[in-house]
C-alpha cells in the first residue's frame, strides 16, 4: 500500500527491529520468571473455581499454600499433578482440602515428573479444546448473523450492577452498538484476587467476575439472535489479576480484552518486574481464545500533552505489537489504542489528529485500531462536546479504524444514559454512513502540513526507541519516557509475587496455546 503520507519504509522497518530487540530482551526476562497471578491462572484452568467461608477465591488459597511452602517456583501445576498423583484426586478436590486443613501441597511425597505431567496435561487439553469451542462458537455467530462494518461502534456500559448493565446493554444493541464494554469498579486492578459470583454494589463500573462475563455473554447472544448482528463483549485484563481476568474471559468467550503490556505500570503502580510476566501469559491467553486485545496508548494522553508527546503513543504501539507476538497475537487481534485528545484551541489541531491516525492506520494496516474519544478537554458543554466528537467520528471513518469507543456529549458531568448513548450512536452512524468512502477518495498535500506531521512523528518515535533499546524497557519507565510517569523497578504493588523458575518448572498451557512454540516442562 502506497503511503498517502509519504512515510520512509526504511525508518517504519526500523522503528520495529527497535521494538523487536526491546520486546526480545524482555522475554529472557519473562521467560525465568512466574506470580503468584500466573499461577493462580493456572488453577482456574485446571478447574479451581469457588470461594472459601470468607470469600477468598479457592485459586488464592491453593497458590498460598505452594508460597508459604515454598514452591512457587515449581508451578502450581507441579503441584497439583503431584497431589493427584498422591491423593487421586481432582484439582477442585485438591483445593478444597487445602481449605479444610487435610492437604499441606508442598508436604506430599514427590512423585515422577512425567506422571505429574501427565495428570496435568489431560486436564490441561480439555480446557484448550473448550476454549477452542468458544472460539468456534463465535465463528459460526459471525458466519450466521454476521456483524455491524467497521469501525465497530464501541460503548460502556457502568451502573455498578451486572442486572443493570445488561438492561443498558441490550439498549445499547438495539441502538446500533457493535461492541459493550462492560466497565470495571473503580480499582479493580489493584486487588490480588478475583471476586466471585454475580456482583450489584460496583462503584463507577461493575466487578469483573466469571459470572458476571457468563450473564452478560448469554444476554448479548439473545439480543445478537434479535437484532440480526453479533455484539461483542468487552472487558479489562489488567492490574494485579491480567491473567486470571483473561482466563475467565476466555473460558466466557469473551471478544475483547484491555490488554496493555505496560499500563498497569505507569497508571496503576503495579510492580514493573509483575506486569511485564503476567502481560505474557494474559496474552496468549487472549490470542488462543480468538480475543482482539486493546492496548492503552490513549493513557498518555491524559498525563502527556497530545502534540508534544505524540511520538510515545506510536513508540508504545510499537512495542505492544511485539508484545503481543511474542505471546501468539496475530495483528488481526490487536487492537492498538490511540486517541483524539489535542487541546481544540490549538490552531490545525483537526489535520495533526488526522496525520496520527492516518499513520497508525499505515503502519499497522492489520490491526483493529482502537481509537479513543476526546475526554481530557470536555468542558461539560454538551454542544461543543458533541461536535468534538463529530470531528472524532469523522477521522475514524476517514482513517479506517477498527473500533471506535463513541464519545458522549456529557463527558465530564455523569456517566452516560441511554438518551446520551442513542445520540452518540446516531452521530457516528450519520457520519460513518454519509463519508464512508472519503479515504479512498483523497490524498493529502506533498509536504503539507499533514504528511510533515506525520513523519515528525515516526522519525521521534524510531529516536525514542532506538534510546530504549539501548537502555531497556525497565530503565526507560524508570526515567519517566511514557505519558511523564517515573516507576522504580523495585516499586509499586504486586513485587512479593514474583518469583523466578526453578528447575522443573510446569506450565501446560504455554505450548497448548501457542502450539508447541514453548517448552512447558523445563528441565
Amino acid at each position: 500500500m502506497k503511503s498517502k503520507l509519504n512515510l520512509n519504509p526504511e525508518i517504519i522497518d526500523s522503528a520495529r527491529n527497535a521494538a523487536k530487540n526491546i520486546a526480545h530482551e524482555t522475554q529472557e526476562f519473562i521467560d525465568k520468571h512466574t506470580t503468584v497471578t500466573v499461577e493462580r491462572t493456572v488453577a482456574r484452568l485446571l478447574g479451581i473455581d469457588g470461594v472459601d467461608e470468607i470469600e477468598k477465591p479457592l485459586p488464592n488459597v491453593l497458590v498460598d499454600n505452594i508460597k508459604e511452602g515454598g514452591g512457587l517456583a515449581q508451578g502450581a501445576a507441579f503441584w497439583i499433578g503431584n497431589a493427584m498423583v498422591n491423593t487421586g484426586l481432582s484439582p477442585q478436590e485438591i483445593a478444597e482440602g487445602i481449605n479444610a486443613g487435610e492437604i499441606d501441597i508442598t508436604k506430599l511425597p514427590i512423585a515422577d515428573s512425567e506422571e505429574i505431567f501427565e495428570k496435568v496435561n489431560e486436564i490441561a487439553k480439555e480446557t484448550t479444546e473448550r476454549i477452542k469451542a468458544n472460539r468456534d462458537k463465535r465463528q459460526e455467530y459471525l458466519d450466521t448473523i454476521g456483524e455491524g462494518p467497521k469501525p465497530y461502534l464501541y460503548v460502556i456500559v457502568a451502573t455498578g450492577n451486572i442486572y443493570e448493565d445488561i438492561v443498558q446493554a441490550q439498549a445499547a444493541a438495539r441502538q446500533g452498538a457493535d461492541v459493550v464494554a462492560v466497565i470495571r469498579t473503580t480499582a479493580q486492578s489493584l486487588l490480588d484476587y478475583v471476586p466471585y459470583g454475580p456482583t450489584t454494589e460496583g462503584f463507577g463500573g461493575t466487578y469483573a467476575t466469571q459470572e458476571n462475563f457468563r450473564l452478560m455473554r448469554k444476554a448479548l447472544d439473545e439480543v445478537g439472535e434479535e437484532v440480526g448482528r453479533y455484539i461483542r463483549l468487552c472487558n479489562y485484563c489488567s492490574g494485579l489479576c491480567m491473567p486470571e481476568i483473561a482466563a475467565m474471559g476466555a473460558l466466557e468467550r469473551l471478544d475483547v480484552m484491555l490488554n496493555d503490556a505496560l499500563y498497569g505500570i505507569l497508571f496503576r503502580d503495579i510492580n514493573m518486574q509483575r506486569t511485564i510476566v503476567d502481560q505474557y501469559f494474559s496474552r496468549i491467553i487472549n490470542g488462543y481464545a480468538g480475543i482482539i486485545i486493546n492496548t492503552g496508548e490513549d493513557n498518555y494522553l491524559t498525563t502527556a500533552d497530545a502534540v508534544e508527546e505524540a511520538h510515545t503513543v506510536l513508540a508504545s504501539q510499537f512495542i505492544n505489537e511485539q508484545y503481543a507476538l511474542l505471546a501468539g497475537i496475530p495483528e488481526e487481534q490487536m487492537g492498538l489504542g490511540h486517541a483524539f485528545e489535542m487541546n481544540p484551541k490549538i490552531e490545525n489541531g483537526f489535520l495533526m489528529e488526522l496525520a496520527q491516525a492516518q499513520m497508525a492506520r499505515e503502519i499497522f494496516p492489520k490491526a483493529p485500531l482502537k481509537y479513543m474519544p476526546p475526554t481530557k478537554f470536555k468542558t461539560g458543554n454538551i454542544f461543543k462536546g458533541h461536535v468534538q466528537d463529530a470531528l472524532f467520528n469523522l477521522i475514524s471513518i476517514w482513517t479506517g479504524q477498527g473500533i471506535q469507543l463513541l464519545g458522549m456529549l456529557t463527558e465530564a458531568i455523569h456517566t452516560p444514559f441511554l438518551q446520551d448513548r442513542m445520540l452518540s450512536i446516531e452521530n457516528a452512524q450519520y457520519i460513518f454512513n454519509n463519508a464512508r468512502d472519503l479515504g479512498s477518495e483523497i490524498e493529502f498535500k506533498e509536504d503539507g502540513l499533514i504528511q510533515k506531521r506525520a513523519q515528525s512523528v515516526l522519525a521521534d518515535a524510531e529516536s525514542m526507541l532506538k534510546d530504549i533499546e539501548k537502555e531497556g524497557i525497565f530503565s526507560t519507565i524508570m526515567q519517566g519516557k511514557f505519558g511523564g510517569v517515573k516507576r522504580p523497578f523495585d516499586g509499586g504493588k504486586g513485587l512479593d509475587g514474583v518469583v523466578e523458575k526453578s528447575d522443573g518448572y510446569i506450565n501446560p498451557f504455554v505450548a497448548l496455546m501457542l502450539g508447541g512454540e514453548k517448552e512447558c516442562l523445563q528441565k
